[in-house]
């Protein structure tokens, strides 16, 4: 039997790069971190050491900056669309590029009515994110969002479940669901309003977060996912992840207390996983 090389790829993960629009007095700001990944016949470079086929990956890193500036830090989507087309068309043997980019949101410090021209304060733990990969075979991109911290405190059961001789949970018809969501979404193509469509997809996830009343996490996040495919024809399917953050009720009845559903154990861990993708037909 012999020993072969098989898939391989390179690049430069995490590259942080903060772009700000000078144009007028009211800047804007795009902060993201850049991970570029190159795929070819590299087979040379793990075999002999032969570097001749090899783009630095401070190369890639130089490219990523460069870009930011030649071609401008929009819609992520746009800027890792342009990255990855370059790496493939200009380089010549690469024969794919994978580029993901995850975007941290500022919102201006609310100083008069539209906040301050160049002050801004970091919003939230949510975080944007995107991957494109540009090949021969074609062009995708996915989309999506991690780190989203929800919470509701009613609307939610947990009950009817299947039990044995290892059960101890007990069944509630009102209980704390939250959740720290990650979406990932794939486009059918790239004639797509970027930020738009981001912005409404993400809308759409934390209204049905909020509006079903959940018997279970699990029908939460189908509820997300057609409700995103609905709205959007664009996109050909959605992933979501959600780690169940268990919220337990205190035992207060030592202390001569009554505890209806008001104070709680925030668990970190273990948690439940729930994951679930929805897809057209």
């Amino acid at each position: 039997m012999g020993i072969t090389l098989g898939a391989n790829q390179y690049g430069k993960a995490e590259n942080r790069l903060v772009r700000i629009y000078r144009d007028t007095p009211r800047h804007e700001i795009r902060d993201v971190s850049v991970s570029t990944s190159l795929r070819g016949d590299f087979a040379a470079a793990h075999l002999a050491g032969d570097q001749s086929d090899v783009l630095p990956t401070d190369t890639q890193k130089n490219t990523a900056y460069a870009f930011a500036k030649e071609h401008g830090l929009r819609a992520i989507e746009d800027y890792a669309l342009t990255l990855a087309r370059h790496f493939v068309d200009d380089v010549a043997p690469v024969r794919g590029a994978r580029i993901g980019v995850d975007e941290f949101a500022w919102d201006r410090v609310p100083v008069g009515e539209k906040g301050h021209d160049h002050t801004w304060v970091r919003r939230g733990q949510d975080v944007r994110t995107t991957v494109v990969d540009v090949s021969d075979a074609g062009t995708e991109v996915v989309s999506g969002l991690r780190d989203l911290v929800l919470l509701k405190s009613t609307g939610s059961e947990f009950r009817g479940f299947l039990t044995d001789g290892y059960t101890t949970l007990p069944e509630t018809d009102d209980r704390i669901m939250s959740t720290a969501l990650v979406a990932q979404w794939r486009y059918t193509g790239t004639a797509v309003d970027w930020d738009a469509t981001w912005a409404d997809v993400r809308r759409i996830l934390l209204e049905q977060f909020a509006v079903v009343h959940s018997r279970a996490l699990q029908q939460t996040l189908w509820e997300m996912g057609r409700a995103a495919l609905e709205k959007h024809p664009e996109i050909a399917g959605i992933s979501l992840q959600a780690p169940n953050k268990h919220h337990f009720v205190v035992d207060l009845a030592p202390f001569g207390l009554e505890n209806p559903n008001e104070v709680f154990y925030a668990a970190d861990r273990p948690y439940g996983l729930i994951e679930a993708t929805v897809t057209r037909d």
